[in-house]
């Protein structure tokens, strides 16, 4: 399996603000672009060429990864014009393989953290002769999930929309966004128009009796697609939970990559990274964050399973608890973010804006409204 195609073309709007300026397989996961970790794993398994399949903010891979010699591959971009799907994307990267009818061809998302063994995906599907061959793994709750039951041979039965009922959960079986197609039954999908390689394409094959194989892997499996798993995904990677070669540094609580500037007084622990030219101030606590490059923590600030954006900056004694900041935000001191908040890129938060707990003292603009609404002659301290 000399090829692969990579899709990369998403939004990635569930992850704003951060992909606000950069798409999302291209967001620093464990200190470098996230398909860098899958580009890896690719040559790893014996593939020497990836089609990247690009749509948003194509321009930002190329200018990045060039032609892919870094890592032992030759990259060739190809841009969607205007969305495709899952399937469409498929069959227009189709056009910068060059492998024959009946090759092996390895199909990935560019947002899926998986320890999957690639070379023994492939080698099933040449084994049995499968016309796909997909990686399946097992979730606790998939009920946000579409459902791929199998036989005990493999073969793929059916494809099931998310159940709503507990009736409807025959299996907790899904797919895992990784496939092994032959050549010729990519050539097979439409072209030119939108195709969801999951609701079309898949149905669409078994009814013509195509063999579709489901291959269960237990291994690590992350959708990236949320804050919250974000950072995860890049915890897990520097904790060593998962293995890339990627990785820049070697595992444990915390990656400090090139230029990181973290005072000695500062504890960083749970997979935490500080990316390049980020400071950490004295006293500060990060936990399972992820600082990007040229941010500022302040001195006893409290960062935990966070995004800290590029160039902003936390000042002292701000909190954040599952917080994601847009680059060139800035956190005044004093603020307390909960859980799921979400700051703008290029934001300014005054001291003590957004609070938790009682906070510091008032602020002039406040005592002069307060002394509008009260009255001359009342004095406001402030």
């Amino acid at each position: 399996m000399p090829e692969a195609i990579m899709l990369v073309g998403g939004k990635g709007t569930r992850l704003r603000p951060l992909t606000t300026h950069t798409p999302k397989p291209m967001l620093p996961v464990a200190g470098v672009p996230f398909i860098a970790h899958q580009l890896a794993r690719a040559a790893a398994a014996g593939v020497t060429r990836v089609v990247l399949a690009t749509s948003y903010l194509a321009e930002v891979f190329e200018d990045h990864f060039q032609d892919g010699s870094p890592y032992g591959i030759e990259l060739v971009y190809l841009t969607e014009k205007e969305p495709l799907g899952t399937g469409g994307a498929i069959r227009n990267a189709a056009s910068g393989l060059t492998c024959g009818p009946d090759e092996p061809v390895l199909v990935f998302n560019g947002d899926i953290l998986s320890g999957v063994d690639i070379a023994a995906l492939r080698d099933s599907h040449v084994a049995t002769g499968a016309d796909v061959t997909l990686h399946l793994t097992r979730v606790e709750d998939p009920r946000a999930f579409g459902l791929v039951p199998t036989d005990d041979s493999g073969r793929v039965l059916e494809f099931l929309e998310k159940p709503e009922t507990p009736e409807q959960i025959v299996t907790d079986q899904i797919n895992a966004g990784c496939y092994v197609f032959t050549r010729s039954v990519i050539d097979r999908i439409p072209a030119g128009r939108e195709v969801s390689v999951e609701r079309e394409t898949f149905p669409e094959l078994l009814a013509s009796g195509a063999l579709l194989r489901g291959v269960v892997d237990t291994s690590y499996w992350l959708d990236l697609g949320t804050p919250g798993a974000f950072v995860r995904g890049s915890a897990d990677l520097v904790l060593g939970k998962v293995d890339s070669p990627a990785v820049p540094g070697p595992t444990g609580e915390a990656l400090l990559l090139p230029g990181a500037q973290v005072d000695r007084s500062a504890v960083l622990s749970s997979g935490t990274v500080v990316s390049e030219d980020a400071v950490v101030g004295a006293g500060a606590i990060v936990e399972g964050s992820v600082i990007l490059p040229g941010a500022e923590i302040g001195p006893d600030a409290y960062i935990k399973d966070s995004i800290v954006g590029a160039f902003s900056v936390i000042g002292e004694r701000c909190s954040l608890n599952g917080a994601v900041i847009g680059d060139g935000a800035v956190l005044e001191p004093d603020n307390e973010l909960p859980p799921g908040l979400r700051i703008a890129c290029g934001t300014l938060l005054p001291i003590g804006a957004v609070r938790l707990t009682a906070g510091p003292g008032g602020c002039p603009a406040g005592a002069s409204a307060a002394a509008t609404v009260h009255g001359p002659g009342i004095r406001v301290s402030s």
